[in-house]
């Protein structure tokens, strides 16, 4: 009987003093969100402060290589499609998963083929900036030496 109540008060200590995590805000931006359906090209690539450096962004390309590219987003179900086909870049096309958090933020996988959304457990977050009805932002952070540089990438609205 004793042991027993050690062991209880024991995982009640031990439950007690589990550190708090962090987790990330996934409640989402529905307003955000549906501002940015539709079809987008991304009119620039720009890296705060220089451009003396390359990036390689979703370790898939030069950042400079987005330029040019073609992204569709989908607000009802979080879907989409990316679409890099500038000149002397290498061309990639993939479906996309995605959300806009309350904290601004625009979480990102892009979905290989046959692989559900929730099997890939790897994906990107950049914030949301600048936002208007017919263009906004998305800002990375790249590491750069010892430094921490921003990456903004420019979307612009296609069509209506």
């Amino acid at each position: 009987m004793k042991k027993t109540m050690l062991i209880i008060v024991l995982s009640v200590f031990a439950l007690g003093c589990k550190p708090k995590q962090t987790v990330a805000n996934t409640k989402l931006d529905n307003k955000t969100e549906r501002l940015m359906k539709g079809d987008w090209l991304v009119s620039s690539v720009k890296y705060v402060g220089s451009d003396v450096f390359k990036v390689t962004s979703f370790n898939i390309a030069d950042a400079k290589c987005f330029e040019e590219s073609m992204w569709t987003l989908v607000s009802n179900n979080n879907t989409g499609e990316v679409v890099l086909n500038k000149a002397n870049c290498a061309t990639f096309e993939s479906k996309i998963t995605w959300y806009v958090n309350k904290d601004g933020n625009f979480v990102m996988k892009f979905l290989s083929e046959g692989i559900k959304a929730k099997h890939t457990t790897s994906g990107y977050v950049l914030k949301v900036a600048n936002q208007t009805e017919t263009s906004f932002q998305l800002i990375d952070k790249a590491a750069v030496g010892s430094n921490t540089a921003e990456i903004v990438f420019q979307f612009d609205k296609i069509g209506n």
